[in-house]
């Protein structure tokens, strides 16, 4: 397995929609295996192919207490959603930020495990937040398009300022 680079918003890629896995390989699988070791290791709850710069209908979470309950969604869909709940979200491509976001408090999706096999579940709470999340990345969307054009500019250009210092320390090692 292996850690991959997470993009970083305000970087363009992430705004890329995912095209569907037609097939459930060894490839498709051992994706979702480094997926799982980055969202671990970044820490997270959930991760997108997108943000990993690959863009295939593919996520993993994991909201589990223990960190030991993975799930793998590929192509997932959305079948049913109902309720609102509004829930600080944050995201590992969007570092040291949260935000409110409105989004539905139970879902039904219908998406593909790394078996290939197909199955159906509902959702509530963070579960339901989390997959909400995740596929909006599978759809070129952050959470940040959920807020104000102005919250939105003020973060990208605190995050720009951040990369360009990080930029300039990783040279001053070499």
């Amino acid at each position: 397995m292996a850690i991959l680079n997470i993009i970083e918003f305000p970087d363009q890629r992430l705004r890329t929609v995912a095209k569907a896995i037609e097939t459930v390989n060894e490839d498709i699988r051992q994706l979702a295996a480094n997926m799982l070791e980055t969202m671990y290791d970044a820490p997270g709850i959930g991760l997108a192919a997108t943000q990993v710069n690959i863009h295939k209908q593919l996520l993993v979470l994991d909201v589990s207490d223990e960190g030991d309950q993975p799930m793998v969604f590929i192509n997932p869909e959305i079948l049913v959603k109902d309720g609102i709940q509004i829930y600080a979200e944050g995201c590992l491509s969007v570092p040291g930020f949260t935000a409110e976001v409105q989004r539905a408090e139970e879902i039904r999706v219908k998406a593909t495990n790394e078996k290939g096999e197909s199955f159906e579940l509902e959702a509530h709470g963070l579960l339901a937040i989390c997959i909400q999340h995740e596929m909006d990345h599978l759809k070129g969307k952050l959470f940040v398009d959920y807020l104000s054009p102005l919250k939105r500019l003020r973060l990208k250009k605190k995050l720009e300022k951040q990369h360009k210092a990080d930029k300039l320390e990783a040279q001053k090692q070499l």
